[in-house]
């Protein structure tokens, strides 16, 4: 079964970057597409990104095109979460999870266990 760890959250002034990472464990890790997904306080978790299981093809929700960049090195089991011009409205929980593909960006698999981040000055 797939296990993935999220880490890289944090403390960040609106207008900075982080980078998140997606870890996983387990078999046939480059067969999976994997999705970014965030939770606000109050607030529906949402999908943010996702990325096939290549690498080759990649989506965005419209409140983070041309800010955040999806990315993965399968020799490396990781997915990675590029995050530029961080906005106050980005604090959240992210999590990565398995999808069912890259294009619907559904959730396949289970949750990790998060990783926070605040964007506050």
């Amino acid at each position: 079964q797939l296990q993935l760890v999220e880490s890289g959250g944090g403390l960040v002034q609106p207008g900075g970057s982080l980078r998140l990472s997606c870890a996983a464990s387990g078999f046939t890790w480059d067969y999976y597409a994997i999705g970014w997904f965030r939770q606000a306080p109050g607030k529906e978790r949402e999908g943010v990104s996702c990325i096939s299981s290549s690498g080759g093809n990649t989506k965005y929700a419209d409140s983070v095109k041309g800010r955040f960049t999806i990315s993965r090195d399968n020799a490396k089991n990781t997915v990675y979460l590029q995050m530029n011009s961080l906005k106050p409205e980005d604090t959240a929980v992210y999590y990565c999870a398995a999808v069912d593909s890259w294009y619907n960006c559904a959730r396949a698999g289970s949750w990790g266990q998060g990783t926070q981040v605040t964007v506050s000055s």
